[in-house]
């Protein structure tokens, strides 16, 4: 098949609490992200993403959203264990998820700072005993990651104006080969110090330690980062299976931090406008291919626990998915969907575990494709879509699309 193939992922963007929530979530089981901004904002009118179907897949309407019947629509659960952006990102690109082990810090310390030291770093460590995390070449933390759910990711920050990504990335490798938890985030920026990495130092339920992102000064100017995942083979993803087919791959916003794409095009943005308008310039001059963009605004809405700033991104999200709707040609197919939930209302920053919505555009036939059981069968539908091998994971739905001319 030829044409654009395009996944634009509404980061943190749910449904409503997925049926196991209660057991795998204690806490997750009333979450409903869009309910809670539809609760605060009544009147919240998002044009295009009605016209797909959002509130179909969402099965009730607002004061000024209603069902689309002319939408081709549906929802999916989450296969990975959680609610993780990393690990749902590698599950939409065709990944079996593996339970990767819940490890805090001080489980590993010991190990992690042998084995750095081996390799030929100077270590030492910071915080008190039984609480500490380490501080690498003087210019790299490896520390607990205290951005999403506690004992899922170790962070290694450092100071780029004094360690070279490259560098850092070694480091990085290092942990990943000593831990079992879903990632091991390797990033930093430039501009900062490493007091100023320091001084984010935060404790959370007196187990955890670690720097918290926003506060290092990574984000400022300069910002590099890729996360290691825990069982993950990028060679039964959706980009490398493209990549052996010929196909051209784009991916825009934090996907292209977190998923391997060693023979296409990975452009790292935040900025909601700035990454969608990046996503319309590409349908101009990509004639096929694949493209996959993650709006992350939404997430970090999302953590800040502000509803109205959630609200926002989603009506900048919407305007630009407006144009990018325009720049569709016949033949073109464009799924928006998201990776979990992140309710500013359920009274904690962690993601929460919620169904999210798969809606389609594109040469479709208005319906239903039902309630998926993981977010792999959108790679498996783009890799069948395109003739390409099957990835790792996924059940195609392509058979609920009719093409025309």
């Amino acid at each position: 098949m030829t044409g654009r193939f395009v996944v634009i992922v509404l980061d943190g963007f749910g449904m409503q609490a997925m049926a196991d929530a209660a057991r795998v979530r204690p806490g997750d089981e009333a979450s409903s992200t869009l309910g809670s901004i539809l609760q605060d904002f009544p009147d919240l009118k998002l044009p295009n993403l009605e016209s797909l179907g959002l509130m179909n897949a969402f099965g009730r309407e607002s004061a000024q959203m209603k069902f689309a019947p002319g939408a081709l629509y549906g929802r999916s659960e989450l296969m990975h264990f959680g609610a993780d952006t990393f690990q749902g990102h590698q599950e939409i690109m065709g990944t079996k998820p593996r339970k990767p082990e819940i490890h805090n810090f001080q489980q590993k310390i010991d190990e992690i700072e042998q084995a750095l030291q081996e390799a030929g770093h100077s270590v030492v460590r910071r915080g008190t005993p039984g609480l500490q995390y380490l501080v690498v070449d003087g210019a790299c933390t490896v520390a607990d990651n205290i951005d999403s759910d506690l004992g899922m990711a170790y962070n290694c920050t450092a100071r780029l104006d004094a360690m070279p990504f490259e560098k850092l990335m070694e480091i990085g490798h290092v942990v990943r080969a000593h831990a079992q938890v879903g990632r091991v985030i390797a990033f930093g920026g430039t501009g900062n110090t490493i007091d100023d990495i320091l001084a984010a130092e935060e404790i959370r339920e007196d187990r955890y330690i670690g720097l918290l992102a926003s506060k290092t000064g990574s984000y400022d100017q300069g910002y590099e980062c890729r996360h290691l995942g825990y069982g993950v083979d990028p060679a039964v993803q959706v980009p490398s299976i493209l990549a052996g087919a010929g196909i051209p791959v784009s991916l825009f916003g934090k996907v292209a931090d977190i998923v391997h794409n060693e023979a296409g095009k990975s452009v790292s943005m935040v900025d909601t406008a700035e990454v969608l308008e990046l996503t319309r310039q590409e349908l101009e001059t990509m004639e096929t291919g694949f493209i996959c963009t993650n709006v992350q605004e939404t997430d970090l809405a999302g953590h800040a626990q502000n509803a109205a700033r959630y609200k926002e991104v989603l009506e900048t999200a919407d305007r630009k998915l407006g144009e990018i709707l325009a720049a569709l040609k016949p033949g073109d197919v464009l799924v928006v969907m998201a990776d979990h939930g992140n309710d500013p209302d359920i009274g904690h920053n962690r993601h929460t575990r919620e169904n999210v919505p798969l809606l389609i555009a594109g040469g479709s036939r208005p319906g239903c494709i039902g309630l998926r059981k993981t977010l792999s069968d959108v790679g498996a539908t783009v890799c069948d879509w395109f003739g390409a091998p099957a990835p790792e994971n996924g059940t195609s739905f392509l058979r609920y699309i009719r093409w025309s001319d």
